[in-house]
């Protein structure tokens, strides 16, 4: 944890007088610490306690005087950001991305990893919202520290007890222990569609949005990994630094940047929905509407996946994706074959809730040795991390 840069957003509970505890835990091991509290926070925990362990100063309001905290430049500072107490409030707010506080803006500027550790009384935990609440915020890749049985601030005994101060500096240690597992390895990484231009104004083009691969860019990036994440054409944007991303449009600009960059990778995981077809000619004008059938000639693309495991050296690791509609295993283990990859995950667009445009996602991953995992339904920033997980595995 030494050098580690930690941010300790604490909202109104009685359960915020364990941060100065925990605060002292990552001093003592090293970490830089700065603490937001929200207003009601700064009622249960002293400001000037925490800002003499931490030698901060304690931010609780938006300005103060003539100045105001830089809730961006905040951040952005952190490795990591861990809200607790995390009240019932504060995890609704956070689930519907309402932003009236300090800790709030802080908490919608940050690009580092968030763990939350909620606190709560028991029927507040058990309520049918603030379940769904929690559901959201995992949804947004971000990690709960379990709440805990025992005596609560209203004298019942029941779920809700936020951690104690040694398993929350247990949990960040584990984090950072988590976020070295690929340090020293480079991955190249795939993502969302290619579009084959007919003319200057219309493609040929599928429904990737690219949030699954994406998503492994950010898992293998939070382990330590440096990431070059090649991009079709999509809104959607990745956002750890250690993630260098070349956007391209067609599926020949993605072969030839993949190309070149393969070699010198440790690991490639090829999930962008690349074209398997573009014309042969590509109009310089538009193409007019016609009174007749108007037909297009098409050649295929260049075969990427197949073009990597063929030219793939002992110690790469090379990971296909595989969306089908119909014989799903078969094609799968097929394509693992085919194009000499180290594993296939496979997507069926007959599982609810799994493949283009949605939020989650239902995978199986084919392994060269013939073993088969099945993944339920998740979310499909739980799923990238279940894949880093299975990389990590198969590099041993």
């Amino acid at each position: 944890m030494k050098g580690k840069k930690i941010l300790i957003a604490a909202s109104g509970s009685i359960a915020a007088y364990k941060i100065p505890i925990l605060a002292r835990f990552c001093i003592k091991a090293g970490a830089e610490v700065k603490v937001v509290l929200t207003p009601s926070a700064a009622t249960f925990v002293s400001p000037l306690v925490l800002s003499t362990l931490t030698k901060n100063e304690v931010l609780v309001e938006m300005a103060s005087g003539n100045s105001w905290a830089n809730h961006v430049a905040l951040g952005r500072w952190a490795d990591v950001m861990l809200i607790a107490p995390a009240s019932c409030n504060t995890i609704a707010k956070m689930a519907h991305g309402l932003c009236d506080n300090l800790l709030l803006s802080v908490y919608l500027s940050s690009v580092c990893p968030v763990l939350i550790a909620p606190a709560m009384d028991e029927d507040m935990w058990h309520h049918p919202a603030t379940q769904k609440n929690m559901k959201t915020i995992t949804s947004f890749g971000h990690t709960i520290i379990p709440a805990e049985h025992g005596e609560l601030a209203s004298g019942l005994i029941g779920m809700g007890r936020m951690a104690e101060p040694e398993s929350l500096f247990n949990h960040l240690m584990t984090f950072f222990q988590e976020s070295q597992q690929l340090s020293g390895y480079s991955a190249l990484v795939t993502a969302g569609p290619t579009f084959e231009n007919l003319d200057p104004v219309r493609f040929i083009g599928n429904y990737s949005t690219g949030k699954m691969g994406i998503a492994i860019a950010e898992a293998l990036a939070g382990k330590g990994c440096n990431v070059q994440l090649v991009l079709g054409p999509t809104h959607l944007r990745a956002s750890h630094s250690n993630i260098t991303t070349t956007n391209v449009v067609s599926a020949h600009q993605m072969y030839k940047i993949c190309s070149d960059l393969f070699p010198s990778m440790n690991i490639a995981v090829m999930s962008a929905a690349i074209a398997d077809y573009t014309p042969n000619e590509v109009s310089a004008v538009k193409i007019k509407k016609r009174e007749n059938d108007f037909t297009i000639s098409l050649k295929k693309t260049d075969d990427i996946l197949k073009h990597l495991g063929s030219i793939k050296k002992n110690g790469q690791l090379l990971i296909g994706f595989a969306l089908e509609s119909n014989n799903e295993k078969e094609y799968a283990l097929g394509k693992l074959k085919e194009k000499n990859a180290d594993a296939i995950v496979l997507n069926s667009l007959n599982d609810q809730g799994a493949g283009f445009s949605h939020d989650t996602n239902k995978i199986s991953i084919f392994e060269k040795n013939g073993k088969e995992t099945k993944y339920e339904l998740k979310t499909k920033n739980e799923v990238a991390r279940d894949i880093a997980e299975k990389i990590i595995e198969l590099l041993g």
